[in-house]
This record gives C-alpha cells, structure tokens and sequence, in this order.
C-alpha cells in the first residue's frame, strides 16, 4: 500500500507543525510549508517530514513550492492538503477605525493565500480522487463574530465561502472539502493574550477608544482574554481535526474544540437574533438601553 502525503501550510509552529508531527508519527509522509528562513525546531526532524519553503501570500513563492512538491510525488498523488496558515492579530479594532493597509495584509494571508494554495495543489489532489481531501482552516469566531476582530471574521468567512463553493466544484471528483472552525487553542498565536487584546485599543485613533471603548473594552480585554485562557489543548483540536479522515462524508464545516462545541446545536435550535443575543451577553457586551 503506498504511503499517504499531505501537505500542511503554516507548520513550522504551532497547531501547523502539530499537525505534521501527529501524521508523521502515524506513517504519513508530510510536506510542512514553512516560511523561508523561519525556525523549524519545533516541527522536528521526523524523517516522514520534508520542510518546504513557502510564504502564502506570495504568488511566486506558492507556485515554486508546488512544484517542489510535485517533483516529490513525482506522479503520485497528494492525498491530503490542509490551509492551516493564518494570522489573527494583524488588523485589529472596530471597524470603523481598523486600518485598511492592515486589513489588506491579513487578507493577503489568510484569505488569498488559502486560495492560492487551492490553486497551486488542486492538480496533485485531483490525481488522487476519489479519496484525496481538503481541510481548509476557518474559525469559530464566523458563529460567534467578536467585537473588535471583524477583520479576521472577514477572513475566515471568506474561507468558508471558498470552502462550500470548492465542495461543489470537487463533487464530481468524488473529493471533500470540509471548513474547520476552531475554538481557542493554547498556542503562539493566542499567548500573552492580556497584552495582545490591548492592541485593539492601541492600534486605533483616540476618537475610537473614546466612542467605543466604554462600551467594549471590558469585553475584549477582560472576557475575550478569559475564553483565551480557557482555550483547548492543542492535540485535543489535532486530533478531533485528523479524526476527520476517518469520516467518509464530510459536512461543508466542523466545530473543533471543547469550547466552541455548544455553538453549533444553539446555532441550529435558537432564532438568529437570540443566537446573537446570548452570545453577546457571554461575550460582555452590553445592551443599549433607551
């Protein structure tokens, strides 16, 4: 039986590099997208492992590394890519102050450079239909939409649209595609969580944190800090995340993670608003009372 590839964007740490290490260990041989010149002690030097260098939000650099892979493969196919890469601090803020340069840079990142990857891969995967598999990274944040994070919640709302148009265009391949949409996770994108939320106040003009910060200051650097700090371990996300794969149809999307868990049977039995409603009296975010 020949060996099983994946390739995983964003691995050289985190949930990326966790992710490759776990199909490694299981027999899987693994190509871990790491950024040129990054650090790559914590994906490890397993000998299923093969770092490849790739920056998502370069064109160039996505295309150079798909053809590295392909000569790896050298005909196989791939049988399993995974959009992990991602930001989540780079434009924060309420709307009506975020930065739109910063916005651009998060897209470029999270939501192109998902699309490039899909691009770049889809022909290795396509070798591999029926059986090959698509894992795009989303976020719980598209059901429970925190203030101040609308950026990223465009970001990942985006990979969702991509995710369930993607679904259809890969059905008469026999190929799924599924949207992962995380909880909190305890990894370097959410550590020193109390010092990153203040950004959201620092990174807007005076007149914002005057107009908004009353209203919602407690609930991004006091409650949105607490459900950091709760977050999932990350093996546990891992591994609900690879359980996937022994699932032989996949839904358009999956919530991962012990806290977000609850979202989506509320999500399907309450109304849309009373949703919103109690979500946001969670959250910290107070009611208007005229």
């Amino acid at each position: 039986m020949a060996q099983k590839t994946a390739f995983i964007t964003g691995a050289a740490m985190g949930m990326g590099a966790l992710k490759a290490k776990t199909l490694a260990a299981r027999g899987w041989k693994v190509f871990a997208g790491v950024l040129p010149g990054a650090d790559t002690s914590e994906l490890g030097t397993h000998k299923n492992i093969i770092a490849v260098e790739q920056d998502v939000s370069s064109d160039a650099s996505v295309t150079a590394s798909a053809a590295t892979v392909e000569k790896e493969l050298a005909g196989a196919p791939l049988d399993l890519l995974i959009n992990n890469a991602g930001i989540a601090n780079g434009a924060v803020g309420v709307i009506e102050g975020v930065s739109i340069e910063a916005a651009k840079k998060l897209f470029e990142i999270n939501t192109w450079g998902t699309l490039r990857v899909c691009q770049a891969f889809l022909p290795a995967i396509r070798r591999g239909a029926p059986h090959s598999r698509i894992i795009n990274f989303a976020s719980g944040a598209v059901k429970a939409n925190p203030a101040a994070s609308g950026i990223y919640n465009m970001s990942k709302h985006a990979v969702v649209g991509l995710t369930r148009t993607l679904r259809n265009e890969m059905a008469p391949f026999g190929i799924e595609v599924t949207a992962v949409e995380p909880g909190a996770v305890k990894t370097h994108m959410t550590a020193n969580a109390g010092e990153t939320t203040k950004d959201i106040w620092n990174k807007v003009s005076q007149e914002m944190n005057d107009i908004y910060g009353p209203h919602l200051k407690e609930a991004t650097t006091v409650k949105m800090v607490e459900a950091i700090e709760k977050g999932n371990e990350p093996q546990v996300v891992v591994d609900q995340v690879l359980g996937l794969l022994e699932k032989k149809n996949w839904k358009p999307s999956y919530l991962v993670g012990n806290d977000v868990k609850v979202l989506g049977p509320m999500h399907k039995i309450l109304p849309e608003r009373t949703f919103e409603k109690v979500l946001q009296k969670v959250g910290g975010i107070p009611q208007y009372k005229g």
